[in-house]
């Protein structure tokens, strides 16, 4: 870890003391791969001839893939399967850009200190089979007691239902947790579900 990542470390680490659970996000927050993820939406939208503007991803930091493929459709006027396009997209991610997926150190070795004196969760947009291999892929699989994602709610961020299920799982009240983000969407859904939050990517 350098010093930089150890100041965040340490800083992250700190703010987690008080609370009973911490809530993970995974993609941009434990695993450094939002660049492949844009990389992968720009792929597979060319295939629908879209020439797709990446900040975009960035807007829609945390929604489940069936929702940015809504949106998609919506700002570049194209018909799209939603279903057929975040399959295809998670295909690509899965095949071009996974195995390379590195963590954040800073977040990560919080998660590993507190695994067994706090309660951990993992709360994403991202569907079960592809966070089951990035965990896995950045060492972090199995080291949380909850892991909710796209589908296992109704509305997915920035509604609080994820990280309302997350507590309920952990039968922590929400107001112990502190939730982990590096996207707006995120911090919304902490904030209506009455938790605390820090953006990982502003400290």
């Amino acid at each position: 870890m350098n010093e930089q990542s150890l100041h965040k470390y340490l800083k992250l680490k700190e703010l987690s003391s008080p609370f009973k659970a911490l809530l993970f996000d995974v993609d941009g927050t434990l695993a450094d791969n939002i660049y492949a993820h844009k990389a992968a939406y720009v792929a597979v939208s060319k295939e629908y001839g879209v020439d797709l503007d990446p900040d975009l991803i960035d807007e829609t930091a945390g929604w489940p893939t069936i929702a940015v493929a809504e949106e998609i459709s919506k700002r570049y006027q194209v018909e799209l399967d939603y279903g057929i396009f975040a399959k295809r997209k998670s295909a690509i991610f899965i095949q071009d850009f996974i195995q390379q997926t590195q963590p954040v150190d800073y977040v990560r070795q919080v998660l590993f200190d507190y695994q067994g004196i706090k309660k951990i969760g993992v709360v994403s947009g991202g569907t079960r089979s592809t966070l089951n291999i990035t965990l896995d892929v950045i060492d972090v699989k199995g080291k949380y007691e909850t892991l909710v994602c796209a589908g296992d709610t109704e509305f997915g961020k920035p509604s609080p239902q994820p990280f309302l299920l997350a507590a309920e799982h952990l039968q922590v009240d929400p107001k112990d947790c502190l939730v982990f983000e590096d996207g707006d969407p995120g911090v919304q859904g902490a904030i209506a579900a009455g938790m605390s939050w820090v953006r990982i990517d502003e400290i």
